[in-house]
């Protein structure tokens, strides 16, 4: 059992910015071929990249095209892909097509390149999807569609788990707190600005309405990115089905 992901073909979503693109940068740091994904590729990105929108079918498509061709299949695969961009204003605020949106981003885009991937991973492979504490502890104000749909996820990663531990590949769940990334930043922008607050007044209304962080800070990005390589790398081969937490200590529950 070792953290080498030497020889291993990994595919990342949401794999730009933040959260994702550390995942990517981690996971090649223990060896492995990894192809990021997002909508856009930022300036300086290095590697295997795919551009698609996993919220579309055509997006979905094109990514399975680009894992087949280059890879035949694949022995991990993360999901980092989700966020908000619903309004303020609570649960009447939110109109179908913001309903829509959440699920696409937050579950509909996993389940999608799951059903297509998945079939042809072989035994030791290994998935994570990237949740959130939010399904414990949704905020109604702006992400209560965002914190329904990493719910739904996280219920489905369980089914998924226990069909696919047989076949000898493991399914786990990580969910961040609040995690100092550009789209934390946007969210706390919008916060503010529909409250009329500065922003690190918001930041602290958004800490605050999940109970605090009782170590002090969000998570940094490579901390998160860390827990994801352990969860796919041989050190965690008895561990699937399972939700693992980080959050500094927000969650209020064993």
């Amino acid at each position: 059992m070792n953290d080498s992901l030497e020889g291993r073909r990994a595919l990342v979503t949401g794999g730009g910015r933040g959260t994702g693109a550390a995942v990517v940068a981690r996971l090649r740091a223990a060896g492995a071929t990894v192809l990021a994904t997002a909508r856009s590729r930022p300036d300086g990105t290095d590697g295997p990249f795919v551009t698609a929108d996993v919220t579309q079918a055509g997006g979905v498509d094109t990514i399975v095209r680009e894992v087949r061709e280059r890879f035949g299949a694949l022995d991990v695969l993360v999901h980092t892909v989700g966020g908000s961009s619903a309004p303020g204003g609570g649960f009447a605020a939110l109109t179908d097509r913001h309903w829509r949106d959440e699920l696409d981003l937050n579950l509909l885009a996993a389940v999608r390149l799951d059903r297509a991937l998945l079939p042809d991973m072989a035994a030791g492979g290994a998935v994570v999807h990237v949740s959130s504490i939010q399904r414990r502890l949704p905020l109604f104000e702006a992400t209560l569609g965002y914190a329904a749909a990493k719910a739904a996820l996280t219920t489905y990663s369980k089914g998924l788990a226990k069909e696919l531990a047989p076949r000898g590949v493991r399914v786990n769940v990580v969910s961040p707190g609040a995690i100092r990334t550009s789209a934390a930043d946007a969210l706390v922008a919008r916060l503010a600005a529909a409250e009329g607050l500065g922003e690190p007044a918001a930041w602290e209304r958004l800490t605050a309405s999940l109970g605090g962080i009782p170590l002090g800070r969000p998570a940094l990005p490579e901390e998160v990115a860390e827990l994801v390589a352990f969860l796919v790398s041989g050190r965690a081969s008895a561990i699937t089905g399972a939700e693992h937490t980080i959050d500094g200590g927000t969650v209020p529950t064993v």
